[in-house]
């Protein structure tokens, strides 16, 4: 008996402060502000508050609260407060969470359920930092396709729990320097290189990672995709159209 609750124990701690994250993403006021920062942006105190309908003494608590465990941080300008996402990882770990509560959802048989997915955010949106929707998915599928980007070598990863490490393949490499990107600059960023992403919308990997962000950045330069004035929602230009277009046509005429 009680080898049993040593063992029961024991496993107990290994996990520490997974109970804690639970409880602080679960109130729905501060779960309402954490993905509301999921476009990367920092934003104000009293925005934050509205967002979550709470008055300004309970969100000032909350914010308290999730800035002590780590998952948003401050930033201080002047009279100003603002807060965003820690971490790339947490932003992340929410998306997945996110995924979660959607594949969860109690399912209406015969038929599928509506989508949550608001229909402006399905084909372009931001992940935090990254590309996502219909548009990221095929992009990864393209690169993919091509050869651009491979499993990562790390014997420990795990396949099938949590993203995938990737890394550019020497095609890849190439192809990413002509877009403007600096893969060596972006490896030596504190953070993952490159890695799926499940996507909210469309159930499938897209490019998420250091390499996931600037490729965003990459097509924003090159004036293919540009943000709108609804948060998280990205708007593909005419010149973004007939780029992917010609970037995805190989893999539709296979």
């Amino acid at each position: 008996m009680n080898s049993l609750l040593d063992d029961t124990g024991s496993r107990a701690r290994h996990f520490p402060g997974l109970s804690r994250i639970g409880a602080l993403i679960a109130d729905p006021g501060r779960a309402a502000m954490l993905w509301s920062l999921m476009d990367g942006t920092a934003r104000p105190a009293g925005e934050l508050t509205m967002i979550a309908g709470l008055s300004p003494s309970a969100a000032s608590g909350h914010l308290a609260r999730l800035t002590e465990g780590g998952l948003l941080a401050l930033e201080v300008s002047g009279r100003h407060r603002y807060y965003r996402i820690a971490t790339p990882d947490i932003a992340a770990a929410i998306e997945a969470l996110a995924n979660l509560a959607r594949a969860s959802a109690p399912q209406r048989a015969p038929e599928r359920p509506p989508s949550a997915v608001p229909v402006e955010m399905r084909f372009a949106r931001t992940c935090y930092d990254h590309l996502a929707g219909e548009l990221a998915v095929q992009i990864f599928d393209r690169m993919i396709a091509r050869n651009w980007l491979a499993a990562a070598d790390e014997p420990s990863q795990t396949q099938t729990h949590g993203p995938a490490a990737l890394d550019a393949t020497p095609e890849g490499a190439q192809a990413f320097a002509e877009l403007g990107i600096d893969l060596k600059a972006e490896r030596a960023r504190r953070r993952r290189f490159a890695c799926t992403c499940i996507d909210w919308s469309e159930r499938r990997p897209h490019l998420g990672g250091a390499l996931g962000a600037a490729f965003l950045e990459a097509c924003e330069s090159h004036g293919w995709i540009e943000p709108t004035a609804k948060r998280r929602v990205l708007r593909v230009t005419p010149a973004g159209h007939r780029h992917f277009e010609d970037f995805l046509a190989a893999r539709r005429a296979q």
